[in-house]
């Protein structure tokens, strides 16, 4: 086998706004792994919240080198990355994710089977996925929900964490009118106290939101439990929610646990994290950052497992290098195509190969 990849930047339509921070682009490192004269990809994107810059990336995908191409055959190496044996125990989560989902891609392109069906699910995952509405004014943020509504959009999460609480309690308000018929989430990422979320979470129920994530910061579960306690909607656990032990953590405590596969490490680890949480009265949210088709994909063939699916990453993007999760209607869907089921955009037709920063080839 034979490990390559390449840095590109992917542009936001407009810049997203949450709590802690703006982000208006960020890298993508695409990972292509070849073997017999196919191909599969995967994507890592730079994240600073998560501590992985794309230098840090590049650097972990030469270090994995050795060890992936040593390989028989991308079967064998898929089955060891399932195992949790084939990678470094300090690879970062998102590189690790990267580097299977191109094993993913590859050995389902090799099979001629799509990915959800080596994990064991015959028909084609599709979900109505939310839309993220960030931190902006009312009105704005009203236009978008009725263009979103109208685009096919049956759920919304609004982004939450203003320094007046009263803003986010209008925003919410004229996301509703915008959209009256919207299934409604809120994501205050960590902005509120303990007690500013048991004031606020009344209200904001009140107003129709159905759910929220992460009201309080993170890295006091007990806190985060007791506000899923007495909060009148489900709370769901996200930068608390990162690791398989997390999921023991919090099973049962919350109501809620947000895997994001370049959080967990891939796949498998969010398999595990499903089997782990089934029976405690904790469901699972599929999420996602801002990525690509590509960095999206694999979460898609995992959305008939959650109760919440969160995975509109690509949707925030001015050009997508990539095609085949839909979403635009609302709906994330499998292609039905092997391995991933992504191709790239019919007018970055040499996205993959060509243009990015850096190229890394033997």
């Amino acid at each position: 086998m034979r490990l390559t990849w390449r840095t590109a930047q992917l542009e936001l339509t407009e810049p997203l706004r949450i709590s802690r921070s703006v982000m208006a682009r960020r890298d993508a490192v695409w990972v292509a792994i070849d073997h017999g004269g196919l191909r599969g990809y995967g994507e890592a994107v730079s994240s600073d919240y998560l501590g992985l810059p794309t230098q840090r990336i590049e650097r972990c995908l030469e270090e994995s080198r050795p060890g992936l191409e040593r390989f028989p055959e991308p079967e064998t190496a898929l089955a060891e990355f399932g195992r949790g044996t084939a990678a470094p125990e300090d690879l970062p989560a998102g590189v690790r994710g990267a580097i299977e989902a191109a094993l993913l891609d590859l050995v389902g392109n090799r099979a001629g089977e799509p990915v959800h069906r080596l994990l064991g699910t015959d028909l084609p995952p599709a979900a109505a996925t939310a839309r993220t509405i960030g931190i902006v004014a009312p009105v704005p943020a009203a236009v978008q929900a009725a263009r979103l509504s109208m685009s096919g959009f049956t759920v919304l999460k609004v982004k939450a964490g203003s320094a007046d609480p009263a803003q986010d309690l209008a925003r919410v308000e004229a996301v509703r009118t915008g959209a009256p018929d919207a299934r409604l989430l809120l994501d205050p990422n960590g902005a509120w106290t303990e007690g500013q979320a048991l004031d606020l979470l009344p209200r904001f129920a009140a107003l129709g939101v159905e759910a929220v994530e992460q009201p309080v910061a993170p890295g006091r579960p007990e806190v985060l439990a007791r506000v899923a306690k007495n909060s009148p909607i489900p709370v769901i656990a996200d930068e608390d929610a990162v690791s398989y032990e997390d999921a023991l953590r919090l099973a049962g405590q919350v109501h809620g646990f947000n895997i994001k596969l370049a959080k967990c490490g891939g796949v498998f680890v969010a398999l595990r994290i499903v089997e782990a949480l089934h029976g405690s009265g904790t469901e699972v949210m599929l999420g996602c950052l801002t990525a690509s088709s590509l960095g999206i994909a694999p979460a898609v063939h995992l959305a008939d497992r959650a109760r919440w699916v969160d995975l509109d990453g690509h949707l925030l993007l001015a050009d997508d290098p990539w095609t085949g999760i839909g979403g635009a209607d609302g709906t994330v869907r499998t292609s039905g195509r092997a391995g991933l089921g992504v191709r790239p955009s019919p007018d970055r037709s040499a996205a993959p190969n060509a243009g990015g920063r850096q190229a890394v080839a033997r």
